[in-house]
């Protein structure tokens, strides 16, 4: 594994129709710091999953950005996109760790499993996501994720350690105390008043 996740705020899109829409506030979200950009549109059919996916990684290469496809591994190698982020029931890792080549990520979520996340980085993950570390609008049937996990697993992992789930800028810190390397968020970003500014809140607790 030589692809490395910037550390930082780990914005993921939701499920936006409007492409305008969708790219306004994404660079918004860059604007305000984001360091890493999943596009994941979980109602989107795959014309538009490429149009959008596309569109985005003309906003994230001249900023720098890394975009993660959500799930679907042929869209991020058609684009040629940063990476991948791969659920349980997405693919097999070590096939898509192939696919994708050393200088791509690969990233998997393991909810509260601390032993698939050893499972996934010995398949080739380059970072693993723990949620909900919160209780989440988006999936709001998701398992919890204890705190002591992210400390676990940022301490004992060779690999970053993400926290998913019902992320804000009030709830935060204590995430960032425990060692996580990313807080991933969607609804508390996208659907701030100010994205850039909620961008700037959320990163500016990776300071010092």
């Amino acid at each position: 594994m030589s692809a490395r996740l910037p550390r930082g705020l780990y914005a993921i899109t939701p499920d936006q129709p409007d492409t305008d829409r969708l790219l306004a506030t994404v660079t918004a979200a860059l604007a305000g710091g984001a360091a890493v950009l999943q596009y994941r549109n979980k109602l989107a059919d795959a014309a538009l999953r490429q149009e959008q996916a596309a569109a985005l990684l003309r906003l994230c290469r001249p900023a720098g950005v890394p975009l993660i496809v959500n799930d679907h591994l042929d869209l991020a190698l058609a684009l040629d996109a940063d990476g991948v982020h791969l659920g349980g029931d997405d693919g097999e890792l070590a096939a898509a760790r192939a696919a994708l080549g050393p200088d791509r990520l690969l990233g998997a979520s393991c909810y509260d499993r601390f032993a698939l996340a050893e499972t996934a980085v010995a398949a080739g993950a380059d970072y693993v996501a723990f949620g909900a570390a919160y209780p989440s609008s988006t999936k709001p049937a998701a398992v919890h994720a204890p705190l002591a996990l992210y400390r676990q697993a940022a301490a004992t992992l060779p690999v970053p350690v993400v926290a998913i789930g019902g992320i804000d800028a009030g709830n935060a810190a204590p995430l960032v105390e425990a060692g996580v390397h990313s807080v991933a968020v969607i609804g508390a970003l996208f659907g701030a008043g100010d994205v850039a500014a909620m961008a700037r809140r959320l990163t500016d607790l990776f300071a010092g």
